[in-house]
């Protein structure tokens, strides 16, 4: 026996491993959804990586040795530290294979339901045919795990599984994820992955975010999973909830606020504990015909949902009541329901529920706040309150641009003192604006004040900054988002490239025009700039919109008292308490 395969064999037996654990993050609020555990050697081995742990197992034919032990260490540890929400645990495709009895030991001797444990298949060149695995992941899948797809991207393999397995979770590769944010081709491709998934029902997750640029990215193109150095690296204590980070911003904050939020349509239902037997369940459907779905949660985390339609029938099939009534509702449920975000905005809820499963619509979704329990959602009522939020949009909205008006923008601002969070009022206005609609006609004014409309639009943040128009060529923009100032300065540079474009020849090369001014005197001038005051709201800062607005108001006159398009910030040195 080698020296290696003999410190293989000693890691093994005496389970001289460690485990650590990456939290994996709803992007869109920051709440822990899980954690992938990972596997450490000791340092003092021959075999102090996991990358020459896992080769040396390859070489010497003992993967699924090594396998085994890695899982048993991991889901001890995970039971161990109490660990919210789902364990993504790292297991190769051979393992799954060879060991149907582990399903229904592995949850049993851990102590953790199957239902929060989620197999991760690390390789995607099983040595078996495809067909032996689909049976070895149906096995699985009946005893409550689910399946997720690791490092999608790095070639047509894992496609392959994509589709003869129907993973209810696919990864992105990190490759993907590197330099997102400057690589248009890398966009397109998670675009398209995200398309892919949504088709699929998986939920797709992107690893390895190391930077807030590629935060950004993945959000703004609408991965809703992910995972990364910048979230938090691999911990043997890994935290809970997020903490607040100069690094990491403000992930976990509100998203959407110009929105009323997913919490408005929160409604208390007694849920169901994953062991309960189903014929408590069929009492609770039964004595209340408006039930249609009924959440399983597992010490306050939601872990599947009954299903009034698909629970009855099954009940209805002949001995099927006798078969399951004492059984655990856990092996009705479905695993992976809808689970939303208390502060997700209802526009993106309804973003997603056009992209996810028609059953949601009719059995609702599972409302969370922190990642736990709060309540249930239905489709319904989502659509009354999402109709009314239309209607008042287009009630209030500026003839001209169509964007929210002096109502909405009121609103907004009181949401979000309420909220408690910090946030920036951004005041734009045109200058020498009076004089150019005098010159060249109230057609070509209201074309620069849509030229201005659409260039706020393009960069600002949809999912954090709220756009309004008060009225004429002023404009208020909210925001949230953390690169905040370089959006506002991008504005600045875009609409002076484009300006020229409006005015004659002689008026651009003169860099200006005559008018007569509002003292009845001829007067020079310079072509039109954007003024924008910029005021930075701190929690508790001001007791209403009216305050808010008086004080934005004020920086942009000072931004206007300097020629040529200018970003005026007040109080510039509280910038970093509000990123």
């Amino acid at each position: 026996m080698s020296p290696e395969q003999r410190e293989l064999e000693r890691l093994i037996l005496l389970r001289k491993l460690s485990s650590v654990f990456q939290p994996i993050v709803d992007l869109s609020n920051g709440d822990i959804v899980g954690y992938e555990g990972l596997i450490r050697p000791p340092a003092d081995s021959s075999l102090s990586t996991p990358l020459a742990l896992f080769e040396a197992a390859a070489r010497l034919g003992m993967s699924y040795e090594l396998d085994c032990a890695c899982r048993d260490v991991t889901v001890q540890r995970f039971v161990e530290l109490s660990l919210p929400g789902q364990l993504f645990l790292n297991l190769l495709p051979d393992t799954v294979v060879a060991g149907p009895i582990q399903a229904a030991e592995l949850e049993s001797s851990s102590g953790l339901a199957a239902s929060r444990m989620i197999i991760e298949l690390t390789e995607h060149r099983p040595n078996c045919c495809y067909a032996v695995l689909r049976e070895a992941a149906a096995h699985w899948r009946e005893q409550g795990f689910a399946l997720a797809l690791d490092d999608l991207g790095e070639g047509f393999a894992n496609l392959r599984m994509w589709s003869e397995l129907r993973p209810e979770w696919v990864k992105l590769d990190k490759y993907l994820i590197q330099n997102l944010a400057n690589d248009p081709v890398k966009e397109q491709f998670v675009r398209s992955l995200l398309d892919m998934a949504r088709v699929a029902g998986a939920k797709l997750v992107a690893e390895g975010i190391e930077t807030t640029a590629e935060l950004m990215v993945l959000r703004k193109i609408g991965v809703r999973y992910g995972q990364g150095y910048l979230i938090a690296p691999p911990q043997p204590e890994p935290p809970r909830k997020l903490a607040p980070s100069p690094h990491f911003g403000q992930l976990g904050r509100r998203v959407a606020p110009q929105q009323p939020v997913v919490r408005d349509l929160a409604v208390s239902v007694e849920p169901m504990g994953p062991e309960v037997a189903n014929e408590q369940a069929y009492q609770r459907f039964s004595d209340t015909p408006t039930c249609m779905a009924l959440p399983v949660v597992d010490n306050g985390l939601p872990v599947g949902l009954l299903r009034r339609q698909d629970f009855l029938e099954r009940f209805a099939r002949p001995f099927n009541r006798e078969l399951y009534g004492k059984k655990p509702c856990r092996l009705l449920m479905d695993p992976q329901p809808l689970v939303v975000s208390a502060d997700l905005g209802l526009l993106e809820l309804s973003h997603l529920m056009v992209a996810g499963e028609r059953n949601h619509l009719v059995d609702g979704f599972i409302i969370t706040s922190d990642g736990r329990y709060l309540g249930m959602g239905t489709g319904l009522e989502l659509v009354r309150r999402v109709t009314d939020l239309q209607i008042s949009t287009a009630r209030y909205a500026n003839p001209l641009t169509g964007l929210p008006g002096n109502v909405p923008i009121h609103e907004t601002i009181n949401r979000l003192l309420e909220s408690g969070e910090s946030f920036v009022v951004a005041y734009a206005d045109l200058d020498n604006f009076k004089p150019f609609n005098d010159l060249y006609g109230y057609s070509a004014g209201d074309g620069l004040i849509l030229r201005l409309a659409q260039l706020l639009l393009e960069e600002m943040d949809p999912h954090s900054d709220f756009v309004g128009h008060i009225g004429g060529d002023d404009f208020v923009v909210l925001m949230q988002s953390l690169d905040w100032q370089a959006r506002l300065q991008r504005l600045l540079l875009r609409f002076d490239s484009i300006v020229w474009t409006h005015f004659d020849a002689s008026h651009r090369e003169a860099g200006g025009f005559e008018m007569v001014d509002r003292n009845g005197m001829v007067s020079f001038f310079p072509l039109t700039s954007v003024s924008i005051g910029v005021l930075l709201v701190r929690a508790g800062q001001y007791h209403s919109p009216y305050d808010v607005a008086l004080a934005a108001a004020d920086a942009k006159k000072s931004a206007k008292t300097e020629p040529g398009s200018q970003l005026f910030i007040v109080q510039p040195s509280t910038v970093e308490s509000i990123v």
